[in-house]
């Protein structure tokens, strides 16, 4: 079915407009369309676009002609991966190109009906990057990175307990670049309760919102407390949500060419199938589906097949579309010639059976292959991605790619300026663009990270993976993946547990650390995923010369890491003595530089009551201040931190002992976050690590840390500073 050509990957289904050269000779508008289908919990077995990758038998395999055809158009990636092993995790990463732990979420997921917002406001998403080059943008399906609601005097809402369903919402995708949203908050059969696991589970047959929600509006609201409708248009049916899906996604076409034909679109559909519970429909726009998935030799294969079908069955709905609709920017032409389409998964199938996941180990929560490796298909006829040609054979790619490249690649079609980041700009920071893998060339040498890991004491794993990496100038051939104990995410410390050569080893059935032959290259490793760990984006690791700078307010006997690469020198500064010899809250402090040159550090103290009357406190635990109810930063106090020259920060220790973590923290003028500590959190699970999400922060600007509630009604800190890493560096890839 398939022709071999080069090594490429790519995986997200999206309907494309590109931007290469915006207008042609002829005035024609060469953006084009994008269409971006994501399913849930779909594995690479359980299409059978891949069934000469994963060997399925006939028998076994569910039959997917729309998948096939889409295939056929375009190009196929066999390498192609998710950035972590869970949705919210997954979903964030795609719509901003970072990896959610570099925000606060290090493994699972948004729990409960609302989950607060993970992508702050003034982060850039695949959203606001359409805006931004005047397409107008929509999202159908499911969402599952945050929300937030109001009470009922219209402020933001703590959580769902004190939410009142009746007011628009405060936090909703119309805040991260999207015109059009209609949407569930997170998995359909649990978009409702109150959170599970602290307090109660989910109930799939759930009475209680939010259900539905339009942009900011909960429509199935009664103004019963919670509970939502249970008969109408409005009601949540979970048999009905892929039929509805779909015509709302018909819709934004509607009024698209209605009011705003001239522009083009971007549509990000996330399907809710195939997560569990199944609940297929039984027909979507004429066209049966429960009941009507088969095999290869058409037997039927039952009800989670069929779920699965109902994803085939919408993405042919919306080819058809294209096929059949002129395209009004370009008369003459369907819309299917200048739309980027791509189909894909958020992670793993959701069974551990072969037939799902393909030959690879374990599946959806693990960070072996079968947890997020993924289908990916694509096709842009008009980009010379794929010919569009669906009785072609297809083209099939084997490139590295992942799902946090849509960033950087949507940047590159639309000839997008890349962020400054050393100008503190964000966007994209762990994003590569693959177009070029799209048309067939091949993007090597890639690293890239992976994590939440079940089958660890501690989930919050990474793995890291390297392809051809050069070592003292030779290039080690090999697809190497290392495994990492939870202290390389929480802790910024590499502790590799296991390690493997995907090439020769695909199964991962043979672990190579401590055979005596792989020291070498397993060093290397082990060093180049502690930088690109602690850098704040792979786009941000330092090159050339860096100093690293280990500032700390504990008892700590060694500071010093041992996991930089080799051409890197580090110093490490105690600063207990300084501090707590200061009467006044601000200290100081002028740090030598092996290389020459001095780099000075300032702490400024605030408290909330704008009294002189206080001073910083130092104990085995860290720095804290003495102007609040205890002797911690609490109470509305806050630390500035500023430096004499640009720095990259690679992380802050916070440390609540016996106190609490809140409060937030901001770089500048940017958008506040929520403050999370090495020994406690405030998310469902266990969330407690570093703060290493900050980047750099150049000469002047200040790193404020405060313990007041964020956004007001979350909880106030009580804790205090311990460590701060920065590096010095030459210069910052870009």
């Amino acid at each position: 079915m398939f022709k071999t050509d080069s090594r490429v990957v790519v995986f997200v289904v999206l309907f494309w407009c590109s931007a290469s050269g915006l207008l042609g000779a002829d005035e024609r508008d060469l953006r084009p369309n994008v269409i971006l289908m994501m399913a849930d919990d779909m594995g690479m077995g359980d299409t059978s676009a891949y069934q000469d990758v994963t060997g399925n038998q006939d028998s076994q395999q569910i039959l997917t002609p729309n998948m096939n055809r889409l295939a056929r158009m375009g190009v196929r990636f066999t390498d192609a991966h998710t950035p972590a092993s869970r949705c919210t995790l997954t979903r964030y990463g795609l719509l901003t190109g970072r990896y959610s732990w570099r925000n606060r979420l290090k493994h699972w997921v948004l729990f409960g009906a609302q989950g607060d917002p993970m992508i702050e406001a003034d982060r850039p998403t695949l959203g606001t990057l359409f805006q931004s080059h005047g397409y107008r943008t929509a999202l159908v399906g499911k969402w599952h990175v945050g929300l937030r609601y109001r009470n009922s005097d219209g402020s933001p809402a703590d959580a769902w307990e004190d939410a009142d369903l009746t007011q628009p919402m405060w936090d909703t995708p119309l805040d991260h670049g999207f015109d059009f949203c209609r949407f569930t908050s997170r998995s359909h059969g649990t978009s409702g309760p109150a959170r599970g696991g602290k307090k109660r589970p989910n109930d799939a047959r759930q009475s209680i919102g939010p259900g539905h929600i339009h942009g900011r509006t909960i429509i199935g609201a009664t103004g019963d407390g919670k509970r939502i409708v249970d008969v109408g248009s409005n009601a949540y049916i979970l048999e009905e949500l892929g039929s509805r899906h779909l015509s709302n996604a018909k819709t934004f076409f509607a009024e698209h060419f209605k009011a705003h034909e001239d522009k083009p679109f971007f549509l990000y559909y996330a399907c809710n199938s195939n997560h569990g519970p199944h609940t297929p429909e039984n027909e979507i726009e004429g066209v049966p589906v429960l009941g009507a998935a088969t095999n290869v030799v058409l037997q039927p294969m039952g009800r989670r097949a069929d779920y699965i079908y109902e994803n085939d069955v919408v993405l042919g709905s919306l080819l058809n579309y294209l096929r059949t609709t002129e395209d009004p920017r370009n008369p003459g032409n369907g819309l299917i010639d200048n739309t980027i389409v791509i189909f894909t998964s958020d992670n793993g199938a959701e069974i551990t059976a072969k037939t799902a996941t393909g030959p690879f180990r374990s599946n959806k929560g693990s960070v072996y292959e079968g947890g997020h490796r993924i289908p990916f298909l694509v096709a842009w006829p008009s980009g010379n991605v794929g010919d569009g040609n669906p009785d072609s054979p297809g083209t099939s790619n084997e490139t590295l790619v992942g799902l946090q490249d849509m960033y950087a690649t949507f940047a590159d079609v639309l000839d997008h300026q890349e962020a400054n980041f050393l100008g503190s700009e964000k966007g994209g920071e762990d994003s590569v663009s693959v177009l070029s893998a799209w048309r067939g060339k091949v993007v090597d040498q890639r690293q890239m990270f992976f994590n939440d890991h079940k089958e660890a004491e501690d989930p919050a794993v990474l793995a890291f993976r390297s392809d051809d990496p050069v070592v003292d100038g030779q290039v080690v051939p090999g697809a190497w993946k290392v495994f990492f104990n939870a202290q390389l995410l929480r802790a910024g410390h590499a502790v590799p547990t296991e390690v493997y050569e995907l090439r020769a080893d695909p199964k991962e059935e043979k672990n190579l650390l401590g055979r005596t032959e792989y020291e070498a290259i397993i060093g290397e490793l082990l060093q180049r995923a502690s930088m690109h760990r602690n850098a704040g984006g792979h786009r941000l690791v330092p090159q050339g010369d860096t100093t690293l700078v280990k500032f700390s307010w504990t008892q700590r006997a060694d500071m010093r890491r041992k996991d930089i690469l080799k051409d890197q020198t580090q110093v490490a500064v105690d600063l207990r003595t300084s501090f707590q010899a200061a009467t006044r809250g601000a200290v100081s402090t002028e740090v030598k530089l092996p290389g020459g040159g001095e780099l000075r550090l300032t702490v400024r103290a605030q408290v909330g009551n704008g009294s002189d009357s206080f001073s910083f406190n130092l104990n085995p635990r860290g720095l804290g201040i003495t102007g609040g109810a205890v002797k911690q930063v609490d109470a509305g106090e806050r630390l500035n931190i500023t430096f004499d020259q640009d720095v990259l920060i690679e992380s802050v220790a916070i440390v609540a002992g016996n106190g609490v973590c809140g409060g937030f923290y901001r770089k500048s003028n940017q958008s506040p976050m929520a403050i999370y500590c090495m020994d406690a959190d405030i998310d469902e699970k266990d969330q407690s690590g570093l703060l290493s999400d900050i980047g750099v922060l150049e000469k002047g600007q200040t790193l404020m840390l405060d313990s007041s509630p964020h956004f007001g009604v979350e909880a106030e800190g009580r804790w205090r500073l311990a460590e701060l890493s920065i590096r010095v560096a030459d210069s910052v890839a870009e």
